[in-house]
């Protein structure tokens, strides 16, 4: 429901803004603008489902081999602990437990190509939980319908641990600022990592509080703690690094344990004495089904953010908060890379293309150029992780997710500007 009322508000506002600066303004390259952006917002769509569709077809092929191989659930078992106190509604044990592991580590390490199929995974897993559950105490068809299409408790938690994209190393960014000409690309580094980790840890309490799940829990507070434990010693291990130290060291940790999951995975179907080769055919083949299913709702969402874009609302939107921003008698430095924040829910493209327009128009190593590849870094693109992994499964129904997930991404912008002007103000 939520996400209609978005997709008509991005039309809406686009085709008023569009109205005014047609009929006030003389602007009568807008209309055809905003006509341009629906074909070429249709076709990226299509592109990114083409795109994701080999992608998709590798990992859920690895996937079914670590499934059938007992290493899915080997980690469901191992994480079981904690998932049961912040996923209360899922089985202990069940695989899916360790289908959201693997999704959230290969979001930590930055590797977006392996995430989202792994993802896809994990909301399939759910969606079968779901269905068990609605032919246990659903008798009604047309009511059994309504629950297979709305978000349950674990699937937006699970969500909003995405939207929120704790990411410990951001190597797109830093290559990103190398090739803009900053001074010390792996400046933000630091800023970025806490950034991520406060809206990550935002966006946790904000869904535990909505679902009513104790977060003072005695395994939930030890599991938040080592995390806050953890990230402080990796900010301090990289801060110890030159800048070609830590590209390498990031950049090889990252591919190097991405490579270790695929052989592992391989060694332990060859353990159980399954047919390897089947079994990745067999996941592929869903991955290639997943790659389809989710091309009509991407379309929506990215058709709604480009008319948005093009109409000029998002300029003004800016400008509004600008404005409101001096009317305080507050520093304004920073709007000048909202945009980026704003643009990130929606398109991290976009939001990508945002960043690399901040360092071009204020330079890589100003305070809105810094500023930027955070607020890039902070979260990630909600709107669009609510398309394609609700999509898949089909879930129309979003009930609180993009509320918490919002609050997150707006929890991932105050503190980068706090740190921001913390470490470079």
């Amino acid at each position: 429901m939520v996400l209609n009322y978005i997709f008509v508000a991005f039309f809406l506002i686009a085709f008023v803004v569009g109205i005014i600066k047609f009929v006030v303004m003389g602007d009568v390259e807008v209309f055809p603008a905003m006509m341009n952006s629906t074909f070429d917002s249709s076709k990226t769509a299509f592109e990114i489902s083409l795109g994701l569709t080999g992608v998709l077809s590798l990992w859920l092929g690895i996937m079914k081999i670590g499934e059938k191989g007992g290493v899915v659930n080997f980690i469901a078992r191992l994480l079981s602990p904690v998932f049961t106190k912040l996923f209360p509604d899922i089985p202990k044990g069940h695989p899916v437990t360790g289908s959201i592991f693997m999704n959230i580590a290969a979001n930590m390490l930055g590797l977006d190509n392996a995430a989202t199929p792994l993802g896809l995974k994990a909301m399939e897993q759910m969606q079968e939980l779901n269905e068990e559950e609605i032919k246990r105490t659903v008798k009604d068809p047309e009511m059994a319908e309504q629950c297979r299409q709305t978000a349950t408790n674990p699937m937006i938690m699970f969500l909003v641990l995405n939207t929120s994209g704790l990411t410990i190393i951001p190597v797109s960014i830093l290559v990103y600022r190398a090739q803009m000409g900053a001074a010390q690309p792996t400046d933000v580094f630091i800023p970025i990592l806490l950034a991520t980790f406060f809206a990550t840890l935002a966006g946790t309490i904000i869904t535990c509080m909505y679902q009513r799940i104790n977060i003072f829990n005695r395994v939930l507070l030890l599991t938040l703690g080592g995390m806050c434990a953890a990230v402080a010693g990796i900010i301090w291990g990289f801060s110890q690094m030159d800048k070609d130290t830590m590209d390498l060291v990031s950049t090889s940790a990252a591919n190097i344990l991405l490579l270790t999951i695929i052989v592992s995975f391989i060694l332990a179907g060859m353990r159980k004495k399954i047919n390897v080769y089947d079994a990745f055919i067999e996941g592929a083949k869903e991955g290639f089904q997943t790659a389809v299913r989710i091309i009509p709702y991407l379309v929506a969402i990215l058709v709604g953010i480009g008319i948005f874009r093009a109409s000029g609302a998002m300029d003004v939107l800016i400008d509004g908060i600008k404005w409101c921003v001096v009317a305080c008698g507050m520093d304004s430095d920073f709007v000048g890379a909202l945009p980026t924040a704003l643009m990130k829910p929606l398109s991290g493209s976009g939001a990508r293309g945002m960043m690399v327009d901040a360092m071009t128009t204020y330079g890589a190593d100003s305070f809105v150029g810094r500023l930027s590849c955070i607020f890039q870094g902070s979260t990630d693109t909600t709107f669009y992780i609510l398309a394609v992994y609700f999509g898949s499964v089909g879930i129309r129904n979003t009930r609180h997710a993009v509320t918490c997930g919002l609050l997150a991404d707006l929890a991932g912008i105050v503190s980068a500007i706090a740190i921001c002007y913390l470490f470079f103000g």
